[in-house]
């Protein structure tokens, strides 16, 4: 089967479908989420403080994104920040400092006057929140993420 991915043409098998949702349109990804779930990945924004659905989840699993299913943060680091947000201290498939076989991304975000830093789902560019360096040991890292940029699968037992 073949994709038009940006420009290139690509051979590749059914779990390269989800490539494509990085290039969907705006109608598309308005159709496939919530108003809400728009808002926050495809729109940068913000949900309120303490309502995300996530925040106070202590169950073991997996965070992927709600826009392409990409596995993004374990359970196994997930803590209470006090900050409203799901906090973790680590995205999935770090390996000490190097990020390279995770599912996000950094970029710079100097929407609001000053420097943050957003982190974004690698597949599809969705928003997903910020990262701090004030969270815990030993990474000092606080990934605030907006519930409704997740979706959670629990560990099968």
């Amino acid at each position: 089967m073949a994709f038009r991915i940006h420009g290139v043409f690509s051979q590749r098998s059914e779990e390269s479908l989800t490539t494509r949702e990085s290039s969907l349109t705006k109608t598309e990804w308005q159709k496939k989420l919530t108003p809400e779930q728009f808002y926050v990945t495809r729109e940068k924004g913000t949900e309120p403080p303490f309502s995300g659905i996530y925040l106070d989840n202590k169950e073991a699993g997996m965070y992927h994104c709600v826009c392409c299913d990409s596995p993004l943060f374990s359970s196994e680091k997930k803590y209470s920040s006090g900050t409203g947000w799901p906090s973790f201290s680590e995205a999935h498939g770090t390996s000490g400092s190097d990020e390279s076989h995770t599912g996000i991304l950094r970029r710079l975000d100097t929407a609001l006057g000053l420097a943050r830093t957003e982190v974004v789902c690698k597949q599809c560019e969705a928003h997903l929140g910020h990262v701090f360096p004030d969270g815990p040991g030993p990474t000092g890292q606080r990934f605030c993420i907006n519930s409704v940029a997740l979706k959670f699968k629990p560990r099968k037992h």
